[in-house]
């Protein structure tokens, strides 16, 4: 391409008979090439290139970008779907790392690793107390698949370190958190990006759910930035009928391109909201959008992000990359789901954080919105543009519980730590409940438990604040209980509780009931 071109490409002299819009590209070039030959100083070329290409990019749009090799791949392994390592997910917890759990099918789970094992040396180096980072575990652990890595772990009830020698292997990125029945009717699937393998991990998780009780289904979209638009094509087919269109994209080089559900799919007829918020974009929009646009079920939570930009990537020969937008999303009505970002790239991402500020009360007006941005659907439903999907049903931040002391102690991490602390040392007591509905009907924390919670915190700084503890008590006790779930059966305990104290969700169910939601899908403006 002329972008690759510009930068990879020999220099070509500025009075050669080449075309003048060729020249004027060609200019960049000459200016890197006359800094190489005749600056004052010896300069990092391969710094002054990257610098020149962020630049050249960082203002067409808020999503074109220029990549760099180290980038490239951290940024693409949760889309590919899988990454090579050792296959645990881990947490720094008192400056030592725990294994959360041997991820499924993993080179770890096989030799043995079980959560709760503490990681002391890696390669015969010290990381217990010593500060390890995140990212230092992680450069330390992945590599090549095929390659080995000697590990040492303390198990709680033995004294001696336990030496494993891991052989690296190909390790799944999961994009399908839960799927699980909320009631006897409802199920619930939440997705938390679109890779390459959502498509086929969604019909896995969907197969799962028990086929004759299944009425209704929530797609939970929330905090899903979005990824390959084919995985939102083949997640939105399954729930429209043939020929019914999900998605165009449209560009100045790019001629309009439809695409449109097939036959085939696993829930063209029952009851299904989609649950989205600020963090759903891009191919989360795509999804919601066409489910909207095509009158198939209901939209509920906050407005979308508002991504509705392509980009396609082109890598060069080093492994750097850029990002370039070549074309626009639009819904099934021709609505374009891309915010305007002509007032450069702060206000852009303010904008969001701005919203979660707001209840967006009056965007549940009509008159909120000029005519240009209202679309009909085939049912007459109006729909809005101007960026982003508006639900259909408006639920607000919820507010309810909120105070300083419950923001504190969660930005410290404290009830995740003091969770796993509680897991670690209650774990045979934890493993005597069959099944997660079993514990989050038959387990809850003595007021004592509470109390050396709350004194925990103060140990780490946070003051008792006996006000905010009452209003906030409901909260603290279920995110407690949902964090120790995490740590003993992972995201199959964790959602089923925390789920008590999410008001979005408690609303989609409410509205799935029968009655109203027949008046909704009937009624809605």
């Amino acid at each position: 391409s002329i972008v690759i071109g510009i930068f990879l490409g020999s220099r070509f002299n500025v009075d050669s008979n080449h075309n003048t819009r060729f020249r004027k590209f060609n200019k960049v070039n000459e200016v890197l090439n006359y800094i190489f030959e005749e600056y004052v100083d010896s300069v990092d070329k391969s710094a002054l290139i990257e610098g020149s290409l962020v630049s050249l990019l960082k203002d067409l749009d808020p999503h074109s970008s220029y990549i760099s090799t180290k980038d490239l791949r951290s940024l693409s392994e949760p889309l590919e779907g899988n990454f090579e390592g050792i296959g645990i997910e881990f947490n720094i917890i008192k400056d030592t790392i725990i294994v959360i759990s041997p991820i499924s099918g993993g080179p770890s789970e096989a030799l043995g690793l079980e959560a709760g094992d503490r990681i002391i040396k890696i390669e015969q180096e010290r990381v217990a107390g010593t500060g390890v980072t995140n990212k230092a575990v992680m450069n330390m652990l992945r590599g090549p698949k095929g390659t080995s890595v000697d590990i040492s772990i303390k198990r709680r009830g033995t004294t001696a370190m336990i030496d494993y020698t891991i052989i690296r292997g190909e390790i799944p990125i999961y994009s399908v958190d839960i799927a699980y029945m909320i009631n006897d009717s409802i199920g619930y699937i939440k997705i938390n990006r679109f890779s390459a393998k959502t498509h086929e991990e969604f019909v896995s998780a969907f197969k799962s759910l028990p086929k004759r009780r299944l009425n209704g289904l929530v797609l939970d979209l929330r905090g899903n930035p979005g990824g390959y638009l084919s995985a939102a094509i083949a997640v939105a087919d399954e729930f429209l009928d043939r020929d019914q269109l999900i998605v165009y994209t449209q560009g100045k080089a790019h001629p309009k391109t439809p695409y449109e559900a097939t036959s085939s799919g696993l829930f063209k007829e029952g009851k299904i909201i989609v649950l989205i918020d600020e963090g759903s974009a891009s191919a989360s929009e795509i999804v919601a959008g066409a489910i909207q646009d095509n009158d198939r079920g209901i939209i509920l939570g906050r407005r979308s992000f508002g991504k509705g930009l392509v980009q396609e990537q082109f890598v060069f020969p080093d492994g750097s990359a850029v990002r370039l937008t070549i074309a626009r999303y639009y819904t099934p009505t021709g609505r374009c789901i891309q915010r305007p970002y002509d007032e450069g790239l702060e206000s852009y991402y303010r904008d969001v954080y701005k919203r979660l500020g707001n209840d967006e009360s009056a965007e549940n007006d009509s008159s909120y919105f000029n005519d240009s941005l209202k679309f009909i659907t085939p049912a007459g439903k109006t729909v809005y543009g101007g960026g982003g999907i508006k639900p259909d049903i408006h639920v607000s931040v919820d507010t309810v519980g909120q105070s300083i002391y419950l923001r504190r102690i969660v930005n410290r991490g404290l009830i995740n730590q003091f969770a796993f602390d509680y897991a670690d040392k209650n774990r045979k007591k934890l493993n005597t409940y069959r099944k997660v509905s079993d514990y989050d009907e038959g387990f809850s924390l003595t007021e004592r438990e509470l109390q050396s919670f709350y004194s925990y915190a103060m140990d780490k700084g946070v003051e008792k604040d006996e006000r905010d503890i009452a209003v906030s008590a409901q909260l603290i006790e279920f995110r407690i209980k949902a964090y120790i779930a995490r740590h003993i059966w992972n995201n199959d305990g964790f959602y089923p509780v925390i789920h008590h104290i999410d008001k979005t969700l408690q609303k989609a169910v409410e509205e799935m009931r029968d009655e109203n939601y027949s008046i909704i899908t009937d009624k809605l403006p």
